[in-house]
């Protein structure tokens, strides 16, 4: 004959260590969206860092870059759409490569709208990447007052943000899956 002796105050342990342990439990969801957070925040610097420009970027665009937790579901993302609040101005003028009373250069002074946009901060101009990353049709001069006309060219696609994107998120998977299993570790009950 066979004798199982049962600790209940064991069993009830563990199960309490479980339930603790599941992404249901608002402590343990809270703490996967603080280390989600960190990965992602890591993520878009590898972006931010990754995005090259011939001129070097002296408005900062790189920094428009943003990331996104999800609230209902345990996730984020790295995008580049735009922010939902204004992040004030940006004091760069671009250099003038005229001399005093030399003649050339653009006589026509900027309007409000041109003047506007080149004065966003750095984390407004989103846009900015996005017509690099997409490309935009052949943009004209003269539909704003009708003063100008003329053809400014286009911008071709250069397609550059999935891959940076793409590459700093598997790193992020990876990075993420070991804390979180270091996190669980914690959580779980370990025999004594």
């Amino acid at each position: 004959m066979f004798q199982f002796e049962v600790n209940d105050a064991v069993i009830v342990e563990q199960q309490k260590a479980l339930e603790a342990a599941l992404s249901t439990n608002p402590k343990t969801e809270a703490v996967l969206r603080k280390i989600i957070r960190k990965y992602v925040l890591e993520a878009r610097q590898q972006v931010m860092q990754s995005i090259r420009f011939k001129n070097g970027d002296p408005r900062g665009a790189a920094r428009a870059v943003r990331t996104a937790v999800y609230k209902k579901v345990l996730g984020a993302n790295i995008n580049i759409f735009n922010s939902r609040k204004a992040h004030g101005q940006n004091s760069y003028e671009p250099p003038r490569t005229l001399r005093p009373g030399q003649r050339g250069g653009n006589r026509v002074k900027r309007g409000p709208l041109t003047n506007r946009m080149m004065h966003y901060a750095p984390q407004d101009r989103g846009m900015i990447l996005r017509w690099v990353n997409s490309g935009t049709d052949d943009r004209t001069a003269g539909t704003r007052g009708g003063k100008l006309s003329g053809n400014r060219g286009s911008i071709a696609p250069r397609n550059f943000f999935r891959p940076l994107g793409d590459r700093a998120l598997g790193t992020m998977r990876d990075n993420l899956a070991t804390a979180i299993e270091e996190e669980m570790a914690k959580l779980l009950p370990h025999d004594k």
